[in-house]
């Protein structure tokens, strides 16, 4: 058996600037964070030639007949890791469980860390040892090109590298900075994020398809709101670099406010129902994670005002989650000596 993991991720600047549509023309950067919430590939050799797919979180099972290998691989059912296996040429003989810590459609970079984690387990079974950048870059491919899925790349490569990172996209490359922080200033950033389940979670293809759509034909007030967005991650950079943690939740409430102007079902009146709601009991900014519309609300909250956020928006049934800032990236738990054969990654 093998099990690998790789982690989810919170962003604080330039979520949106990380989409090909936008940062091939105008480059893009964000500053995030992976925190302790993972993944999980499970992989082991079939009792029969087939290959089998169970998902915990999407509470299905896939079986894949030898007799069927011509078929179009990545519709239907858990596509996603089909779509992998097909691009390693492993078709046979295995068996794959796949269990996340966070609900998928919750705005974390959830999709992205399933594309990563079966990356780096896959290219371990076969003997592989990619760098984190070249998992970063083949899960964006399989995902983008390979299923013309209408994301950015932003969490392929948080969830490769781990740790708190500026991370700039380019037409040609992208580039990893890590920000190194003193401890003391990385424990008091973790001290004020505060993560809220909204219950509800979101298919982001919609929201992302009119973000890309706005960036394609030069839409000016996305392109403005998305100009601003991506500035800010100087911004933010440079007060956590200073020390001045305080200025993020300042910083992530003008952020979600132009991000709001990305694409119609960002936020709706619950969300900012909720949101001024926290703001009303101590909060000073945040936003809701990802591309919008529903999953995680993350807030910057001092610790004197924590517990007073936290019993009002339990109160409206959201759910608090506790988590650690985390650096380790997509890795390899334990092997105990599987090996696949089928054809070399491409």
């Amino acid at each position: 058996m093998l099990i690998a993991r790789a982690p989810v991720r919170i962003s604080f600047a330039g979520g949106g600037t990380d989409l090909p549509a936008y940062y091939e023309q105008f480059g893009g950067c964000v500053i995030s964070t992976s925190i302790d919430k993972y993944f999980y590939v499970f992989l082991q050799p079939s009792p029969d030639p087939t290959l089998q797919i169970t998902s915990s979180d999407y509470q299905t099972f896939y079986r894949h007949a030898p007799i069927r290998e011509q078929e179009f691989f990545w519709e239907g059912d858990l596509s996603l890791p089909r779509a992998i296996l097909h691009h390693f040429g492993v078709t046979r003989g295995v068996s794959m469980f796949l269990a996340s810590e966070i609900p998928p459609g919750t705005g974390l970079g959830s999709s992205s860390t399933v594309s990563v984690a079966i990356v780096k387990a896959l290219t371990t079974a076969k003997g592989l040892k990619p760098t984190p950048y070249e998992i970063a870059e083949l899960a964006s491919y399989i995902e983008i090109q390979k299923m013309g899925m209408p994301i950015g790349k932003q969490d392929q490569y948080a969830a490769a590298f781990g740790g708190l990172n500026r991370i700039d996209f380019g037409r040609e490359r992208t580039t990893v900075t890590p920000l190194k922080l003193p401890s003391k200033t990385l424990a008091r950033l973790e001290q004020h994020i505060m993560l809220f389940f909204t219950g509800s979670t979101r298919a982001a293809s919609s929201i992302l398809n009119q973000q890309k759509a706005s960036s394609e034909r030069q839409d000016a007030g996305v392109l403005e709101a998305l100009h601003a967005v991506k500035e800010m991650t100087n911004v933010v950079q440079d007060a956590l670099e200073r020390g001045d943690v305080d200025a993020l939740g300042d910083i992530l409430h003008e952020s979600w406010a132009r991000k709001k102007r990305f694409a119609k079902n960002v936020s709706n009146a619950r969300i900012d129902e909720l949101y001024e709601r926290a703001r009303a009991h101590g909060a000073r900014g945040g936003k809701i994670a990802g591309a919008g519309g529903g999953g995680f609300l993350m807030l910057y909250c001092a610790p004197d005002h924590q517990e007073a956020v936290t019993h009002a928006l339990e109160n409206e049934g959201l759910k608090r989650m506790a988590f650690h800032f985390e650096n380790g990236g997509a890795r390899v738990l334990m092997n105990a000596g599987l090996r696949l054969n089928g054809a070399a990654p491409h």
